[in-house]
């Protein structure tokens, strides 16, 4: 294989870039008032330019208040997830870690579960409640997974494994007191939902995205030296319990970002890189920002197809992507075996 150079970073995140510009166009078009592409530019175009009596009706809404919304947050929340699983995978050494195995995804359910019990109407509460959760969880699993006041690798998924099999009972066992209206409504949103992207402010979400990403992407080259040991790594230089800090912290973030917005959308975190190391290898300066950007397509088209194949009942995102994620998953397993 050639050396990995700034050059080629580039040239295959841009090729991705192409890719999702794609599909966030013909996520755009499709639906069930189809609009052409020709429409999409120029409403774009006089978006751009505030040009808003250009602009007709119709196509404000359905375009700009609607479908760009929705497509905005399925970016953010593929990036978020498939990035935060890429940094498990290195943290754990792991292939199969996600950014669901430590129990981040269960405690953001459990905050939100809790705001529907206590306060069932206020808005963007579920959102900041379930955020809570993910946080809460990320510190009690840390504390948990620590060994010798050191972050122990094998330590921190048994933790994880154990805090979110209690918190799932807790899940179950409150959604018993829920009306019924409200647990079919948690029981979509857990399974993914992106059908709300209005309740939540864009601008800060995608702020905190580029940081944590970033963040995760300052110890890619520590990275690639851990997961040919943490006793070689230290030899070299690494300061081995930075970095697991580093990385842990800012994909819980991730996925509790993900998880508040979006509810719990399976398979990006697990799928995502593990097709971009059989792409492009398994170098972790390619590897984040090439997940991030893989998962942002993943979520963007699972998030079509699943309010057009059977339009116009709408299906959970989360559904789509285990569908066809789960069967992916199989046969890359059975490649590697073989």
């Amino acid at each position: 294989m050639r050396p990995l150079t700034p050059r080629h970073v580039f040239t295959i995140c841009l090729a991705l870039c192409a890719v999702l510009f794609v599909a966030v166009v013909i996520s755009l078009r499709v639906g069930a008032y189809p609009v052409s592409v020709r429409d999409i530019v120029m409403t774009l175009f006089n978006a751009a330019l505030r040009r808003w009596s250009e602009i007709p009706p119709d196509f404000q809404s359905i375009v700009l208040n609607i479908r760009l919304p929705r497509i905005l947050l399925g970016i953010l929340v593929g990036a978020s997830l498939s990035t935060a699983g890429a940094g498990f995978q290195a943290l754990l050494r792991n292939p199969l870690a996600d950014p669901y195995v430590l129990g981040v995804s269960s405690g953001a359910a459990l905050g939100a579960i809790l705001s529907l019990i206590a306060a069932p109407h206020a808005p963007g509460l579920i959102q900041a409640a379930a955020f809570a959760g993910a946080i809460a969880t990320i510190a009690a699993v840390y504390f948990l997974g620590r060994r010798g006041g050191q972050l122990d690798s094998g330590t921190l998924l048994l933790a994880g494994i154990i805090t979110a099999s209690f918190l799932s009972a807790v899940i179950m066992f409150l959604m018993t007191t829920l009306p019924g209206r409200d647990v079919r409504g948690m029981a979509f949103w857990l399974m993914g939902d992106l059908s709300s992207p209005s309740t939540v402010d864009l601008k800060w979400l995608y702020f905190l995205l580029v940081i944590a990403v970033g963040s995760i992407y300052t110890t890619s080259s520590d990275l690639n030296l851990i997961l040919t040991g943490e006793q070689e790594a230290r030899h070299l230089g690494v300061n081995v319990h930075r970095v697991k800090l580093v990385v842990y912290v800012a994909a819980s973030v991730l996925t509790g970002l993900a998880v508040s917005v979006s509810g719990a959308i399976g398979y990006v975190g697990l799928l995502v890189p593990h097709v971009i190391r059989m792409l492009f290898g398994t170098d972790y300066r390619l590897l984040i920002p090439a997940s991030a950007l893989g998962g942002a397509i993943l979520v963007v088209v699972a998030d079509t197809l699943a309010r057009t194949v059977v339009a116009p009942t709408e299906l959970p995102v989360g559904a789509m992507t285990a569908i066809a994620g789960a069967p992916v998953f199989i046969y890359l397993m059975r490649r590697r075996v073989r």
